[in-house]
């Protein structure tokens, strides 16, 4: 019988042991030197923080957290740090992931990287984690991390063409999604009669031209500014799910979304994966606008690219074109529609 040593998670207090890797209660990587949400320039990366500041006060009655996290004037169990955190690693490049309203936790995850250049270089990664299964929370952060750890460890040069460098970023990509996927493996019980699994999605930006790769239902945007805002409005993903096929067979988007399966996804990260190769799409940006990666928690409420398109910049105009404020408010905004998932927002403000 052997025996560890009892302490506190660095990210929310909660007890760990020495043998734990993951955080049970916010699933923060407990590994000593694990990587936070770097600028691409840095050669060494800080201990993991998501959210460090206590959930006080009380969320229900504005009372004092007491040290056992529930309210001392209602007993309201506190809010953990995984159910609410952000990442700005620039300052043109922030994301918001929350628990939303019904969801019990957290299972969505997010990590970003970028240069500190506006409009250089950035890496953006969302996976949502499957709520039907086990340790989903865990397994989708780790995914994210690790994912984004592989595409922040070079540039795709390719042989200097700009086909052979998209090419060169969707293979970066195959690898992220490969990593990622060895992530939620490595927190994936053996024995597990429901294995964790989740969704991915990430977008690289690099000198102009930009890679979105898909697995599952979340998704990447790109929004140009300009006079043809309406018509340039893009959706850089195709969900693998039962609706996009309905969708493929001429059935309407909003029917097909609506549906009692509208949500049932096809493909997936994760031990029963049936393939996890991310198809890719590449466009060249050559004007200012929104890079947006999102778990379907936003856009559950709006849908169509044009239309999203809208409320992205209409957001961000009420609140100075600053990312982190922008995705905070689209998270709220998405609360406001009854917040009925988990919601990540991921922009980068070219």
């Amino acid at each position: 019988m052997t025996s560890t040593t009892q302490t506190v998670c660095p990210s929310c207090g909660g007890p760990v042991s020495e043998a734990d890797r993951f955080c049970e209660a916010c699933g923060a990587e407990l590994k000593s030197g694990a990587p936070s949400t770097p600028a691409l320039d840095t050669d060494t990366e800080p201990t993991v923080e998501i959210n460090t500041t206590p959930v006080s006060p009380c969320q229900s009655c504005g009372g004092v957290v007491g040290a056992d996290g529930y309210c001392e004037t209602c007993g309201t169990k506190a809010a953990k740090p995984r159910d609410h955190f952000d990442e700005q690693p620039t300052p043109w490049v922030a994301g918001v992931c929350d628990r939303g309203i019904r969801h019990s936790r957290n299972e969505d995850a997010m990590a970003l990287a970028a240069d500190e250049e506006p409009g250089s270089r950035a890496l953006l990664v969302v996976c949502d984690g499957v709520s039907s299964s086990l340790d989903s929370d865990v397994a989708s952060l780790a995914a994210a991390r690790a994912a984004r750890d592989v595409l922040a460890a070079g540039h795709a040069q390719g042989i200097g063409t700009e086909s052979s460098r998209s090419a060169a970023i969707a293979a970066r990509l195959k690898a992220a999604a490969d990593a990622a996927n060895d992530a939620v493996l490595e927190n994936t019980s053996p024995d597990s009669p429901n294995p964790a699994s989740c969704t991915f999605v990430a977008t690289v930006l690099e000198d102009g031209l930009l890679v979105a790769g898909v697995v599952g239902d979340s998704r990447a945007y790109w929004f140009p500014d300009g006079p043809e805002d309406a018509t340039g409005a893009v959706a850089l993903t195709v969900d693998d799910s039962w609706a996009a096929e309905l969708i493929a067979t001429g059935i309407p988007r909003a029917e097909a979304e609506s549906g009692p399966h509208a949500h049932a996804i096809t493909r997936w990260l994760g031990k029963d994966a049936p393939d996890h190769t991310p198809r890719t799409t590449t466009v060249q940006v050559t004007g200012p606008g929104w890079i947006v990666v999102c778990s379907d928690g936003l856009w559950n409420y709006c849908s169509e690219a044009a239309p999203l398109a809208d409320l992205v910049r209409q957001t961000a105009a009420a609140h100075g074109g600053e990312p982190l404020a922008t995705a905070s408010a689209l998270v709220d905004w998405a609360n406001a529609q009854g917040g009925q998932d988990n919601i990540t927002v991921a922009l980068a403000r070219i």
